[in-house]
């Protein structure tokens, strides 16, 4: 189990809803567990509407003593998140890898969308997963702004790798305007990130502490503020667990296998990545840090992902005790 249900809760029998938003972003549908009653609505304010008065209409029952469980959906499944706690349900959101590999443990391979809502609903009752409240305005604008760089980043890269394989003189001449158009857009992102930032009082903190760390600028800095928004109110192994980078134990019995990174969220992984390489040369802890591994034989990727999870408590622990970097810890 995870979190605590409130005794309000568990006074009375709970009634599970899964949602599963449709991936046309046209609809929700709706299982009501253990009633076993399915229904749909449309992914927009009157579908909502009307999802709140169906819960409100089972019977005498406050709306504490339901639990709406969802999938994460990028932003397919925000509005109703937010609709929903606002007014005060109970709401978690929960990995979707999470709850396929739930509906194969449960048997069930086949997916649906109606399948999907009554899997989620009885994986609530089974799991009972913490409530999950929405990110606040602000840190959900500069979620989306730094999501739109790493995509117009990826695309610059593509496109000057093609630049660079095409074989006749107009496909190497045509994308330049293109590069540029995309440089220009990635400086206007860069400054909406920096304003965004500094309006915040504490991302602005955040900010302050993350580019303190010699190896950490300030576009890994924002991704770090944006896809960890954990960072500080979490230990250093729930850190690194969330950004994918704690080493999974693979034993049994008298066999000790070898230990490897899964899982995690990508996009904070892949800017922390940039961030140890040039930690492990100009970070004089991080630098000799990585020079010990390598002295023991340890191969460099694994010497690399060391100094990502290093960087990674070191942040969180910075962050807790919301305080710069110094060369001499105090």
């Amino acid at each position: 189990m995870q979190g605590k249900v409130s005794s309000e809760r568990t006074a009375m029998a709970t009634v599970y809803v899964g949602i599963d938003v449709d991936v046309c972003k046209e609809w929700l549908d709706i299982h009501l567990h253990p009633l076993g009653r399915s229904f749909r609505v449309a992914n927009d304010t009157a579908g909502l509407r009307r999802l709140k008065r169906e819960l409100d209409a089972l019977g005498q029952m406050p709306r504490a003593a339901l639990h709406i469980v969802m999938e994460a959906t990028g932003k397919l499944h925000r509005a109703a998140l937010r609709s929903l706690h606002a007014d005060g349900f109970y709401v978690s959101v929960v990995d979707p890898l999470r709850a396929r590999l739930f509906a194969k443990a449960c048997g069930f391979l086949a997916k649906t969308d109606r399948l999907d809502a009554r899997l989620l609903a009885i994986m609530g009752e089974a799991l009972k997963p913490a409530q999950t409240p929405p990110p606040g305005q602000a840190l959900e604008a500069l979620q989306e702004l730094v999501n739109a760089r790493a995509a117009a980043t990826s695309e610059r890269t593509a496109l000057s790798n093609r630049m660079k394989t095409a074989a006749t003189a107009f496909l190497r001449k045509e994308p330049t305007r293109r590069l540029a158009a995309l440089d220009t857009h990635i400086a206007r992102l860069d400054a909406e990130i920096e304003r965004s930032i500094g309006t915040e009082p504490e991302m602005r903190r955040r900010l302050d502490i993350l580019i303190s760390i010699p190896g950490i600028g300030a576009v890994t800095a924002a991704s770090l503020i944006a896809g960890l928004c954990e960072l500080g109110a979490c230990s250093g192994k729930q850190a690194a667990m969330l950004a994918g980078l704690a080493p999974l134990a693979c034993e049994s019995g008298e066999r000790a296998g070898h230990r490897a990174i899964r899982g995690g969220r990508p996009a904070p992984r892949n800017a922390i990545y940039m961030a140890a390489l040039s930690a492990s040369r100009h970070n004089p802890d991080l630098a000799h840090f990585a020079e010990r591994l390598k002295k023991a034989g340890k191969p460099n990727k694994v010497v690399l992902v060391a100094v990502m999870r290093k960087l990674i408590v070191l942040a969180n622990t910075l962050i807790t005790k919301n305080r710069i970097w110094t060369p001499n810890p105090p």
